[in-house]
């Protein structure tokens, strides 16, 4: 699993995020909600994610 998070950094805006791995397409669709309504990379990470998959590590990277 490959998992990239582009974040700006002087608005905390995640502005794009990279996924490789079986799943991700799944995931994938979480994310463009996200993207969609402006999530910062604070809003990500104060987000409780399923456990035990691998789109909890979006949620705990750091």
């Amino acid at each position: 699993m490959f998992i990239k998070v582009l974040v700006d950094g002087a608005t905390d805006r995640v502005v794009g995020v990279h996924l490789f791995g079986e799943g991700v397409a799944e995931m994938i669709q979480l994310v463009a909600v996200a993207l969609t309504a402006g999530a910062t990379w604070t809003d990500f990470r104060r987000t409780v994610a399923l456990h035990p998959t691998i789109a909890e590590e979006i949620v705990t990277l750091n």
